[in-house]
């Protein structure tokens, strides 16, 4: 958790299960894993946590094709993922001709001070393979 956001239990329970998770994860999911441990948390409270610490650099949210918001732990710095449809496998990746596109397209409209995300959706391997298409 960063300076300024205080520790309470139900938040450190969060950061606890996304940093169990290698993929993206629903609220209800998280939710479901940290009460599976035993602990008790409300649903509320893990929405609300996770609202704070989506925040900061090191958790990401995506909206999925359903339009569900879900979660992840990751490295605090610029980045996007690839993501499989299929098992939600999620690799982060750097883009440096994105990052290069981006900026060059701001500033040919005037654009200044620009962030972007970028994440990319496709079926893994291991899914192509045990559903081929």
């Amino acid at each position: 958790m960063r300076i300024g956001q205080r520790r309470t239990r139900p938040r450190q329970l969060v950061v606890d299960a996304l940093a169990s998770f290698d993929d993206f994860r629903s609220a209800q999911e998280i939710h479901d894993a940290i009460t599976a441990r035993g602990d008790r948390v409300g649903r509320a409270t893990v929405y609300r946590a996770l609202r704070t610490l989506a925040q900061q650099p090191d958790v990401d949210v995506i909206i999925r094709g359903d339009g569900e918001a879900v979660y992840r732990s990751c490295t605090p710095n610029h980045h996007h993922h690839l993501v499989c449809r299929g098992c939600g496998l999620t690799i982060e990746i750097v883009g440096p001709v994105v990052e290069r596109w981006s900026n060059a397209t701001a500033a040919s409209h005037g654009f200044r001070d620009v962030t972007h995300t970028l994440e990319v959706f496709g079926v893994c391997s291991t899914c192509s393979t045990a559903d081929p298409v």
